[in-house]
């Protein structure tokens, strides 16, 4: 069996059995390493040259936190929590709900256009709302997905902020850089990625109005910075006007500097300069802050070691022209074998930006030898990298929700957030993907 297929195979049971996420990357990441015929020695040098990949998206995730924690210990959400709580005592559960569920989604099309946050406002917007969602009995399986459709939807499909980078900068340039030539136009590829993102709007119907429209009771533990006694009884101007100073001043310092953390930074020490805490507890605070998002962060770094030892291993090459053994002279059979080697890779990797460079210079010579139209290339690429993201243990996508929405300890990664995507969204996007590479 191939090593990558093997290593795949080897971390999705494991994580399906509840093991952790971490621990499942770094056996499975062995496991394909020694299989590929790697001496030990090169799997962990490999692993560890990896990490560092990580290392900046972990940093961003502990920033995040601790300012997310800052900005619990004002009150504010507390109490928008609260009046949100009382309009459901007047009968407006169900608008509460819908009202919820499609904010979700345009903060999530925001993130990654307009204001390009990417999954910086999930720990900000989602846990003070779970007091909330508790009292509708609103499935977090389904604010998951709505989170999930709106963060790969929007670069799949729109040619704006992340869109831009993975439709212009990547998909198009690398299909191009494979061909030799301009096969492809930037003009194409909104066309080509629509009719697999119809494939993520149908599944995210298909979750939202059947497969997680039934209540579902939550415990109303406490948040993380809930602390008692720890909330101010009212803001003075002073201090509402530095925590709008915080918000403002965090995204500014985001899109000017383009990273995360310093925007959280810039945000944590302004509401710490506004006088919502004391000076001592800042520190507690931020450790607070960290132990929120230190499973993200240590997942996103053991993911980066785990496609470092995949691609030491030169596995993918073997694992395409195996595939391409399979199908014989079938286009159909050739866009499906495609679409699902991409899937395994993602899943892996966990990240479809990364994916694309790594398929598109085999994936691109095939499609032209099968016949492909160009639109039918970019549509495969760009759907086979797309494939997994969502649904992947290690995915941006995946993870963001779940740091959210596990804010009180009663959301699980994997049966909460990664098995539901990966039904609702990758399985419609296969589908549709392939539908699309057999008609453009």
């Amino acid at each position: 069996m191939n090593a990558i297929i093997l290593a795949v195979l080897v971390m999705v049971a494991l994580c399906m059995l509840r093991v952790s996420v971490v621990f499942a990357l770094i056996a499975s990441a062995l496991v394909g390493g020694l299989v590929a015929g790697l001496p030990m020695e090169t799997v962990v040098k490999s692993f560890n040259e990896g990490l560092g990949g990580g290392a900046p998206v972990a940093l961003a995730y502990a920033t995040l936190g601790a300012f997310a924690i800052a900005l619990s210990r004002t009150g504010l959400s507390q109490r928008l929590s609260a009046n949100l709580t009382t309009r459901l005592g007047e009968g407006g559960g169900r608008l509460i709900k819908w009202a919820i569920l499609l904010s979700m989604v345009l903060a999530g099309f925001a993130s990654q256009t307009v204001v390009p946050v990417h999954i910086a406002f999930i720990p900000l917007l989602v846990p003070p709302l779970l007091h909330v969602m508790n009292r509708l009995q609103l499935d977090r399986r389904a604010v998951a997905c709505a989170i999930t459709f709106a963060i790969t939807t929007t670069y799949m499909a729109l040619p704006l902020g992340f869109g831009a980078i993975f439709l212009n900068d990547i998909l198009v340039a690398n299909i191009n850089a494979a061909g030799n030539g301009e096969l492809v136009t930037r003009q194409m590829a909104p066309v080509a990625m629509l009719i697999p993102a119809l494939g993520m709007v149908f599944g995210l119907g298909l979750a939202l109005l059947f497969s997680y429209r039934r209540p579902r009771v939550y415990a109303d533990q406490p948040v993380a910075g809930e602390e008692a006694g720890a909330l101010p009884e009212r803001l003075s101007r002073r201090q509402l006007s530095m925590v709008v100073l915080a918000l403002v001043s965090a995204l500014v310092v985001q899109l000017w500097t383009g990273s995360m953390v310093f925007g959280g930074l810039v945000g944590f020490s302004l509401v710490s300069m506004s006088g919502v805490m004391r000076w001592n507890e800042q520190d507690g605070v931020f450790l607070q802050g960290v132990r929120l998002m230190a499973l993200v962060g240590f997942i996103m770094i053991a993911a980066s070691g785990f496609a470092g030892v995949m691609k030491a291993t030169g596995e993918v090459q073997t694992l395409v022209a195996q595939s391409a053994e399979l199908v014989g002279d079938s286009r159909a059979l050739a866009a499906f074998m495609m679409l699902l080697v991409g899937l395994l890779i993602t899943m892996g990797i966990g990240s479809s930006f990364s994916t694309v460079p790594i398929i598109a210079v085999i994936y691109v010579p095939l499609a032209i030898g099968f016949g492909f139209s160009p639109l039918a290339t970019l549509s495969l690429v760009g759907t086979a990298a797309a494939l997994g993201d969502a649904g992947s243990p290690a995915s941006d996508s995946t993870l963001g929700p779940t740091a959210g929405l596990a804010a009180d300890g009663q959301h699980d990664h994997i049966w909460g957030t990664v098995v539901p995507t990966f039904l609702h969204f990758n399985l419609p996007l296969m589908a549709f993907g392939w539908v699309a590479a057999m008609v453009l």
